[in-house]
């Protein structure tokens, strides 16, 4: 049971990300502040969904083919994401 919802919600985690897309077209969502802390989080999450399918990857011991799948993708997104935040964070200071 629990390394059926660990799955699940791996795979939700590979979604997430995307709804970004359809929030970006409302001109809200493009104004200074709002965009900015909606990167940050969207970049936060996706960090820790490539950390949570690692950890369930490897020390969960729920090793199948779809979570092999979960943990790479999600890892790209951690490794983008972490990519921003440094963008964002060197931006502040040079």
């Amino acid at each position: 049971m629990k390394r059926n919802i660990c799955i699940v919600i791996a795979t939700l985690m590979l979604i997430v990300p995307w709804t970004i897309l359809p929030l970006r077209t409302f001109d809200w969502a493009l104004q200074s502040p709002v965009a900015e802390i909606m990167v940050y989080g969207y970049a936060a999450f996706m960090i820790f969904s490539g950390i949570f399918s690692f950890l369930v990857y490897t020390k969960g011991g729920v090793k199948n083919t779809w979570m092999q799948v979960c943990a790479v993708i999600n890892g790209i997104y951690a490794v983008g994401a972490a990519a921003i935040l440094c963008m964002a964070i060197a931006n502040l200071f040079f």
